[in-house]
């Protein structure tokens, strides 16, 4: 097993609003800028241009259940899954992103990854209550 830490982040928007605007991976370089910086659809599948190259993305999403889990396709060998949540707290929402850590992944590199991933969900926090006129 990897060890994992699981990173929320409270945001004044209601859930569905929420999960709609993350569930299009559209929206993705707009809120996750420390990984993608862009993206394209090429048929069924999504390509994200990050910092390493560019990338495989597909959601495993039920808006209803405030699932957005997603996966991420380091390589044609490399699958990988993380999940994700949108969960109703009020009038707003709390967003859980688990990060886990893969066997080859240093500690300084983790963190900085987590750093990273909570930057990023900072940014879908902003933009949201932004728009959300809360």
């Amino acid at each position: 097993m990897n060890s994992s830490v699981t990173l929320a982040v409270s945001i004044a928007c209601p859930s569905r609003r929420l999960a709609e605007f993350v569930a299009n991976p559209m929206n993705l370089p707009r809120w996750a800028t420390a990984f993608c910086q862009s993206v394209r659809q090429v048929g069924d599948v999504w390509r994200v241009q990050t910092e390493q190259g560019e990338m495989g993305f597909r959601f495993q999403a039920s808006l209803e259940h405030g699932v957005l889990d997603h996966i991420v396709s380091v390589s044609p060998e490399l699958d990988v899954y993380v999940p994700m949540r949108v969960v109703p707290n009020g009038y707003g929402s709390e967003v859980l992103l688990t990060l886990f850590r893969p066997a080859d992944v240093d500690e300084a590199q983790f963190q900085t990854d987590l750093r990273m991933v909570q930057a990023d969900l900072n940014q879908l926090k902003a933009i949201m209550e932004s728009a959300s006129g809360f």
